[in-house]
């Protein structure tokens, strides 16, 4: 699995704390339970994917490449970090276009 960063990171509140740590047990791929974090949607019918951190550690997604634009603790902030990824993209593009917005 390859794990591509977005440079200006999206990070919840809480999660600003646990920062380093969150991205060290992604990086390593160790499971942490209460992390969540944000990537593109993969199918064309959505702007965002909300995952549980330590799903991406499962074989499933041993063969997928993940481009990681927000970290969360928890899912109620993760759905805090998607609405301001939302409403920058928007605020920026007047849009909805992901890819634009990160200059991917």
């Amino acid at each position: 699995m390859k794990i591509t960063w977005y440079d200006h990171l999206y990070v919840g509140d809480k999660a600003k704390k646990k920062r380093y740590r969150i991205i060290q047990a992604i990086r390593k791929a160790r499971i942490q339970t209460g992390a969540y974090v944000i990537t593109p949607a993969f199918n064309g019918n959505n702007i965002l994917d909300i995952y549980p951190a330590m799903e991406l550690a499962s074989p499933y997604y041993k063969d997928n490449d993940f481009f990681i634009i927000g970290i969360a603790v928890d899912y109620w902030e993760a759905l805090e970090v998607a609405g301001k990824i939302i409403d920058d993209l928007y605020r920026s593009t007047g849009g909805f276009e992901l890819a634009a917005f990160l200059k991917v």
